[in-house]
C-alpha cells in the first residue's frame, strides 16, 4: 500500500505523468520503486526521482535515515547503506508529500533482458497448467518494464512489482522465472527479476548510440541511417493509406468470417522509422536507460535469433562485448552477464537462419569477457519452432552457471563440455575438452555430430570415438586432416555431454571465411 500526506499520489509511470503534470510539489519515484519490490542484499542501493528544484528528500528504511536535496532540474538521488533483513519492509520517501512503499524485500534481483524467448510467457510452455498451480513462491516478483522505443534515453517507464503466484506467473517471463525459481530454492533469498524484452528485435537497439557509435569497424548505424534517408517519412501519407488500408481489411474481415474463413491481420498504425524497435539504441533508450541505476546481481540474457537473419552475424561477438560493457559501466560496476546460447533451429523457409552457427560461435568465443557465462541449449530447440516450449531447462542452465560462479555453491556442475584445443596426428584429429566433468558420454552411445575436412575444404562426416577427456575424430577419405566442426548447422546432428548429462557446445577448429550471401547491409532487411 501505498500512503501520503498533503496529495494524493497518482499511479507510477506514465498515467502518473500525465494525471499530476500540475502538481509540482509531490516527490516522485520512478515506477521501479513500488509496493512488493526486491532490493539487492549486499550491495549500497540508489534511490533516486523528482521533486521541487531545491526541495529536501529523506529516505528511510531499515533504521537508517539518508537525505538529498533536487537540483535545479528537479531531479535528487540518494545511496542507501548496505541491508539485512528477512523481515518485508517499509520505504518512506518524504518531501512536501510522503510516499510509503510496503512489503519491500532484501534479496537477489536479476535483470533479464532478450527478444521473444526470453518475453514468452509461461502460459504457452510446457506443462503450463501444472507449473502455474505450483507457483506458490510469495518471495519471487517480477517488475516487467512496459514502454515504446524511444530515440533519446528515457527516464521513466510503466510497471510495477507483482508477487508470483498462479493466478498471475502466467505472464511472467518463462525464462526468467524458472531461472528466478532455481536461484530462489537454491539460495533460500528472495528474488527479483527485473524483465525488460521485446520480441523480434536486434541487439543494436538494445545498447546505447554512444557506445556504438565508437566501433570503427561497426557500420551498422551509418547503414540505418543511409536506409531511413533513403525512405522520406510523410505522416500524412502514411496515414492516408493506413485508414485506406483499414477499411479495406474490414470488408475482408467480414467477409472471412461470414465464410468462415481465416481472418487476415488488421493493418498495422503507421510510425516513423526512427522508431522502429530495430533501429539502434531505441530499446536500450525505452527498456534499459529507466532502472539504471537500481541495484542488481546480475543479467540473464536470451537473445541472437533476429542476428542470424542477417548477414553481419560475424559481428555479433562484439556487438554482445559492446553490450555488456556498456551497461556494465552505467551501472557502475562488472556484474555477472550470463546468455543463452541459441539452440537447434532450422523452419522451411530459407535463408532464415543462413548465419545461426555464427551466432552460437559468436556467443562461445564471447566466454572470453570476464565474469559471463552461457547455457548451452542443444536439446531444448525445436527445429520448426523458433519459440521452442521447454523454457524450464533454459532457466536451469542459466541457474547453474549462477548457483556455482556467482554464489560460489561447491559441486554445482553447470557447463557443457567446450572445446580447449585440437591437435593433428596423422589421419586423425584429437580434441581435447574442457568441463568434460564425470566423463564425455555420446547421447544414446553413438558420437555424432563431428565433421572433418583437410587443405580442400571439404567436409565430410567424421568416423568419432571418445577417449577420455579426448574425441579422435577421422575419415579414410581425408587423408590429411587440418579441421573439424562438431554440431556445425541449423539443425545439426549432436551426441557429446559430460557426465552431468550437459550437451557440448557447438564448435569449430578452422577460422575459414564464410561468405554471407550479401557483402552490404540488406535495405530489405524484413526487420525493418
Amino acid at each position: 500500500m501505498i500512503k501520503m500526506n498533503k496529495t494524493r499520489l497518482c499511479m507510477f509511470g506514465f498515467a502518473f505523468w500525465g494525471a499530476c503534470a500540475s502538481v509540482q510539489a509531490d516527490v516522485r519515484l520512478p515506477a521501479i520503486f513500488s509496493d512488493h519490490m526486491v532490493l539487492q542484499q549486499d550491495s549500497t542501493l540508489p534511490v533516486w526521482g523528482w521533486a521541487d528544484p531545491g526541495e529536501k528528500i529523506t529516505v528511510s528504511i531499515a533504521g537508517q535515515t539518508k537525505n538529498a536535496t533536487a537540483g535545479s532540474d528537479g531531479k535528487w538521488k540518494m545511496l542507501l547503506d548496505k541491508i539485512e533483513s528477512k523481515d518485508a519492509l517499509t520505504l518512506k520517501v518524504s518531501g512536501k508529500n510522503t510516499i510509503e512503499l510496503q512489503d519491500v524485500l532484501i534479496g537477489e534481483v536479476w535483470l533479464c533482458s532478450g527478444q521473444s524467448n526470453m518475453e514468452m510467457g509461461l502460459s504457452i510452455t510446457n506443462n503450463a497448467t501444472a507449473e502455474r498451480q505450483a507457483a506458490k513462491f510469495p518471495q519471487i516478483r517480477l517488475f516487467e518494464v512496459k514502454q515504446t522505443p524511444q530515440i533519446s534515453p528515457q527516464d521513466t517507464c510503466e510497471g510495477k512489482w507483482e508477487i508470483c503466484g498462479p493466478d498471475n506467473v502466467g505472464r511472467f517471463s518463462a525464462a526468467a522465472y524458472f531461472f528466478g525459481q532455481e536461484i530462489h530454492k537454491g539460495t533460500k533469498f528472495p528474488v527479483g527479476l527485473i524483465e525488460s524484452s521485446l520480441g523480434g528485435t536486434l541487439i543494436e537497439a538494445w545498447t546505447s548510440m554512444e557506445a556504438q557509435s565508437k566501433l570503427k569497424e561497426y557500420k551498422i548505424i551509418d547503414e540505418y541511417a543511409k536506409i531511413m534517408s533513403s525512405k522520406p517519412w510523410n505522416e500524412k501519407d502514411a496515414m492516408e493509406k493506413y485508414e485506406k488500408d483499414v477499411a479495406a481489411w474490414k470488408i475482408t474481415a467480414e467477409k472471412a468470417k461470414a465464410d468462415k474463413t481465416p481472418v487476415p491481420r488488421e493493418p498495422r498504425k503507421p510510425f516513423h522509422p526512427s522508431l522502429h524497435k530495430c533501429q539502434p539504441a531505441v530499446l536500450f533508450n525505452s527498456l534499459i536507460n529507466p532502472v539504471i541505476p537500481y541495484a542488481i546481481r546480475g543479467t540473464i540474457w536470451y537473445q541472437g535469433e533476429s542476428n542470424a537473419y542477417l548477414p553481419y552475424a560475424n559481428l555479433y561477438g562484439l556487438q554482445l562485448e559492446t553490450l555488456i560493457k556498456d551497461w556494465r559501466t552505467r551501472w557502475g560496476y562488472d556484474f555477472p552477464f550470463a546468455w543463452v546460447q541459441l539452440p537447434e533451429y532450422e523452419p522451411k523457409k530459407e535463408p532464415a537462419t543462413s548465419y545461426w552457427p555464427l551466432i552460437q560461435e559468436e556467443m562461445l568465443k564471447s566466454l572470453n569477457i570476464p565474469n559471463t557465462g552461457m547455457a548451452v541449449t542443444l536439446g531444448l530447440g525445436e527445429a520448426n519452432n523458433v519459440h521452442p516450449k521447454n523454457k524450464k531447462d533454459v532457466g536451469k542452465r542459466l541457474a547453474l552457471w549462477a548457483l556455482a560462479e556467482v554464489y560460489k555453491q561447491k559441486d554445482v556442475i553447470y557447463q557443457g563440455p567446450l572445446l580447449a584445443r585440437h591437435e593433428i596426428r596423422g589421419k586423425e584429429i584429437v580434441v581435447f575438452f574442457k568441463h568434460a566433468d564425470g566423463g564425455l558420454i555420446a547421447k544414446d552411445g553413438a558420437v555424432k555430430g563431428f565433421m572433418i575436412a583437410g587443405e580442400d575444404q571439404k567436409w565430410m562426416d567424421g568416423t568419432a570415438r571418445i577417449d577420455g577427456n579426448t574425441v579422435i575424430v577421422s575419415n579414410p577419405e581425408v587423408s590429411k586432416p587440418v579441421a573439424v566442426r562438431y554440431a556445425w548447422g541449423c539443425n545439426p546432428a549432436w551426441s557429446l555431454m559430460n557426465g552431468a548429462g550437459l550437451p557440448a557446445s557447438p564448435f569449430r577448429t578452422d577460422t575459414w571465411k564464410i561468405v554471407p550471401k550479401e557483402d552490404k547491409y540488406p535495405a530489405q532487411n524484413p526487420q525493418l
